[in-house]
């Protein structure tokens, strides 16, 4: 059984990042079908950790940061098949690593994933984004729960 490696990356190709957001769940809430927006989503992203597994991207870690003072890690996504390994903790040690340590970084969760990617060194909060309190299931007007990871 081949180790799982975990790298920066400058950039991912867009097939491969549809692929892991389409097999961890996360796809449902990206637009994939979208392929040039996908592109850009890579392309200005300034931190990039990947996992990969004989070559294979089987988890990733799509960040903007200053590398001074904030990290927002946009997309966390591990492929089913490989969730439940620690690969998600190990994304988020690796990106606020390389985010440096003087930066906080922050995560929104996607409905239910909480609990399986939550490291021990992290703060929850809970904040209600709509004005009129209603909740949506598809998590645009809904309570959001989001991360930092201190």
């Amino acid at each position: 059984m081949d180790e799982i490696l975990y790298a920066r990356e400058a950039s991912i190709g867009v097939d491969e990042f549809i692929e892991v957001l389409r097999q961890s769940g996360l796809g449902e809430r990206r637009p994939l079908a979208d392929t040039d927006r996908m592109e850009r989503m890579i392309a200005n992203a300034n931190l990039i950790v990947t996992a990969r597994k004989a070559g294979k991207l089987v988890g990733v870690s799509r960040a903007l940061t200053d590398f001074a003072y904030c990290c927002y890690l946009s997309d966390l996504a591990v492929d089913r098949g490989y969730q439940g390994h620690g690969i998600g903790k190990r994304l988020i040690a690796e990106t606020r690593r390389l985010a440096g340590p003087e930066s906080m970084c922050l995560l929104l969760s996607a409905p239910d994933s909480i609990g399986s990617t939550r490291p021990s060194a992290c703060r929850s909060r809970t904040t209600r984004s709509s004005t009129s309190g209603s909740v949506s299931d598809k998590g645009w007007f809904a309570a959001r729960r989001y991360l930092i990871l201190s």
